[in-house]
């Protein structure tokens, strides 16, 4: 274990802060459940929303776009059934594609454009890839053992071992002495309880968020983008969390980025990575090397972002974090 680290962080934001005058926001979700139980099929359920706040905040709000996204996803990752709404005449070619890194592939494929619109769709649809990775982690809150639940998915407990082995050095978290490499952290994530994502003093704060069951997973975005002066300002989070059996919600990641982008060239003037919850004292270490998006435009993060923050340099749930605002020129569009 690497020494002289502070504890994994837990300090997950209070509230969400209030809608400026002026801005945009886009907020999204998706929720993972099983409802036939554990081991059994997932079931995916995003929503989206890009809402503009007027400069005048006592007058209503406009819903810009929303989306929403139903599939349902084997124990391979695999996608048996999907679809969108509104409807996409093209989206049931992504039935058989599986849920991992070459899904974005067949999002481009299946859907060309969709990407370089930055849609609310295309949130949704590149949130697959990650929510059917780490969907599981709500069934170790269970108080179900690890080695029973590998047992019941007909996985070998060895191979278990052998995946955690392979994805040293693949993030900070994980790079060589890391605690989470250790026997001890199968069931030692740090989490921490967090507030509602909206605020509950205003109902346009946050879309209307899917019902969950005792046993789900969520992850959240919300994405801020304002005029100020000749720099739009971006407030952006990023959490995934669970829910325990008394019904708390708890958190393992959580991000805050607070950006800059040159209003006229849309190059990023300035970015900075809070991390608010984490599951090891190592995984913050990646949070400074963000400033190497600085200069990047910011329309091309989803490439950028994978080209120069990889192995022990990034976290995986930060690169996801930063990928998603390369959608923050369809925003500043809508801007007043």
């Amino acid at each position: 274990m690497i020494p002289l680290l502070p504890p994994a962080p837990r300090n997950p934001a209070a509230a969400p802060p209030r809608r400026r005058p002026g801005s945009v926001r886009r907020t999204s979700s998706m929720l993972m459940h099983w409802p036939g139980g554990f081991a059994t099929t997932l079931h995916l359920e995003g929503r989206a929303r890009d809402l503009l706040t007027p400069p005048e905040v006592a007058e209503q709000p406009t819903v810009l776009a929303q989306s929403e996204l139903r599939a349902e996803v084997a124990l391979d990752r695999t996608i048996n059934e999907i679809e969108v709404h509104p409807p996409h005449p093209e989206i049931k070619q992504l039935i058989g594609s599986r849920g991992g890194g070459g899904f974005r592939g067949s999002l481009d494929q299946v859907l060309p454009g969709e990407r370089e619109a930055g849609t609310p769709l295309y949130l949704l649809l590149d949130d697959v890839a990650g929510s059917t990775l780490i969907a599981g982690f709500a069934w170790s809150r269970t108080g179900m053992d690890w080695t029973e639940r590998t047992r019941l998915a007909g996985i070998d407990p060895g191979d278990a071992n052998r995946f955690r082995a392979n994805m040293e050095n693949i993030c900070s978290g994980f790079r060589t002495g890391s605690s989470a490499l250790s026997m001890e952290a199968r069931s030692g994530h740090n989490t921490a309880a967090v507030p509602p994502l909206g605020d509950v003093t205003d109902p346009w704060s946050w879309h209307e968020l899917i019902p969950h069951p005792e046993v789900a997973m969520q992850r959240a975005r919300r994405i801020d983008v304002w005029r100020d002066g000749d720099q739009i300002g971006i407030d952006a989070m990023f959490r995934d969390s669970c829910w325990t059996p008394d019904g708390t919600e708890v958190a393992v990641h959580e991000y805050r980025l607070d950006a800059t982008v040159d209003a006229e060239s849309l190059l990023v003037t300035s970015v900075a990575a809070e991390p608010r919850v984490l599951p090891y004292p190592e995984c913050p270490g990646a949070a400074p090397n963000v400033v190497r998006m600085v200069g990047v435009p910011v329309g091309e993060l989803r490439k950028e972002v994978l080209a120069r923050l990889r192995s022990t340099d990034c976290c995986t749930h930060l690169n996801d974090a930063l990928r998603s605002l390369a959608e923050v020129p369809v925003l500043v569009a809508a801007l007043p």
